[in-house]
């Protein structure tokens, strides 16, 4: 993700998250720990014919990645993006020598869940009534010395998995072993849907 993707990504953003959209501001914080030789985060994009349809970020601090934030366009949900996304996120996470990920998903979607496993993910904890509204508890998941990650042709089907987040963002996420403030899951799919372009600088 550059600077140039801000604004197809703030779009995209907002009509998934309508209730807690991060701002401008805070993708613009984000991206600016995403390049040069202290950089600690990975943030990638998908496009589909020139548009924006996707995009995800991770956190890199002391050796523990968090997955931010992914999401993906509605008319993608079930073409496998997510799966893609998560594959990109993870070989940031093994670029950036993390001997964990961390991430977060809705304790009510058991398929969301097992695709993570398929990753190599296992839950670790619960954080009670992250996601809002809703009061909705979240699965905390952990992927240790990361197995070589499932490819998305081999991710298995599951329901849309872009989640609404607990709270904005106020700052970057700094402390190990914490799970992220936000998190949002897209839909993945058996089927990785070739069309999609990553763009995978920043």
């Amino acid at each position: 993700m550059r600077w140039w993707d801000i604004e197809p990504v703030l779009e995209l953003e907002r009509e998934l998250f309508p209730h807690d959209a991060w701002s401008r501001g805070l993708f613009w914080s984000e991206l600016a720990h995403a390049r040069g030789p202290y950089a600690t985060r990975r943030y990638v994009v998908a496009e589909a014919a020139g548009t924006v349809v996707g995009y995800g970020g991770l956190s890199a601090v002391e050796g523990t990645g968090d997955v931010q934030t992914i999401a993906a366009a509605r008319e993608y949900w079930g073409t496998g993006l997510g799966a893609r996304l998560l594959t990109d996120l993870l070989a940031g996470a093994t670029a950036f020598e993390c001997h964990e990920v961390l991430l977060e998903v809705r304790m009510d979607n058991a398929r969301a869940q097992r695709l993570y496993e398929r990753f190599g993910f296992e839950p670790i904890g619960v954080r009670p009534a992250y996601y809002q509204p809703g009061n909705v508890d979240a699965l905390v998941m952990r992927r240790t010395e990361p197995p070589a990650a499932a490819p998305p042709d081999e991710a298995p089907d599951a329901d849309p998995l872009t989640e609404p987040h607990a709270a904005p963002h106020t700052a970057p996420h700094t402390a190990p072993h914490t799970p992220p403030p936000t998190q949002r899951h897209p839909d993945p799919d058996p089927d990785a849907g070739e069309q999609q372009g990553m763009t995978n600088d920043g």
